[in-house]
């Protein structure tokens, strides 16, 4: 059936004055990423929406293009359980991590079969007959090249909140959780450090310590603090501040630890991985008055 009212019916489909259509004739929209990342930072700028809004819309923008590899936490950092491991030492390793979930494999690390929940270790505990196995959750394994929106999809739609990654040759390559993911959106807003903004790796904090990331080059580190760091051992290669601070406390530094050098105190902020993902930097005499 016609509609009796054709006007109206285009007069709905249309309502932009003839101005509107000038302006968008002669201004057109973003033709792609870049140019909508700075519409972006121009909508910050005349206030239309706040820094934290528009971190987080770039987070979304960029992930339409990532995949799991590039997120992933790689393999040799992977935090692993051996099916074949006594109870107490299933409970040390997620007392020391403190995951929520762990890759379990049989005999060779690349022969994963099953994901354990950290909680499920409690059953264990009231019921030391039940065998381990009869714990484990599915493992879910993804190609590197799975994109972000994908996976992150296929997470919201099953309980499933932790992925293995593998290579074209089948190998395992990497583990990626859900709150990967959620990062890259997300983020850790903070202030950046005013000295120098090479790759976005140092912020400065509202208590005048600073925020490093474990990845930092250690030059940057030495030109951004004026300090020499370098290893006690001189045959040592450490190209980040995290293999070198880890290399001076002699093993993995857990959240909390603090280990001081060349004057700058190195407190760990958060670990994934097995290695220290940020650290929080001071001057030792800055971190006696916050301590």
């Amino acid at each position: 059936m016609s509609d009796p009212h054709p006007a109206r019916h285009a007069e709905r489909e249309d309502k932009r004055t003839f101005l509107q259509k000038l302006a968008e004739f002669i201004h057109p929209g973003p033709d792609s990423a870049e140019e909508l990342i700075e519409t972006l930072v121009e909508a910050e700028d005349n206030q239309v929406i706040n820094a934290e809004s528009r971190v987080m819309l770039e987070g979304v923008i960029r992930m339409a293009t990532m995949t799991a590899g590039d997120v992933m936490v790689a393999a040799p950092r992977m935090d692993l359980i051996d099916i074949a491991s006594p109870y107490d030492e299933l409970l040390h390793l997620v007392i020391e991590t403190a995951h929520s979930r762990f890759p379990v494999f049989e005999g060779d690390k690349e022969n994963i079969i099953g994901i354990l929940m950290a909680k499920d270790l409690l059953k264990l505990q009231r019921a030391p007959e039940l065998n381990i196995r009869a714990l484990l959750r599915p493992v879910v394994f993804v190609p590197e090249s799975k994109g972000l929106n994908d996976l992150l999809r296929d997470f919201r739609g099953n309980r499933n909140h932790q992925a293995i990654v593998i290579d074209e040759f089948g190998r395992t390559a990497g583990l990626i959780t859900i709150e990967d993911v959620l990062e890259q959106i997300v983020g850790e807003i903070e202030d950046e450090f005013d000295i120098a903004e090479d790759d976005g790796d140092i912020f400065g904090l509202a208590d005048r310590t600073y925020r490093v990331s474990g990845d930092t080059p250690i030059e940057r580190v030495n030109e951004a603090f004026d300090v020499k760091l370098a290893a006690t051992d001189p045959a040592g290669s450490f190209d980040t501040i995290g293999g070198l601070i880890a290399h001076e406390m002699g093993h993995v530094p857990k959240r909390g630890e603090h280990h001081t050098l060349a004057g700058l105190n190195f407190m760990v902020m958060h670990t994934k991985g097995g290695a220290v993902r940020w650290f929080k930097v001071s001057p030792q005499a800055v971190a006696a008055r916050t301590a």
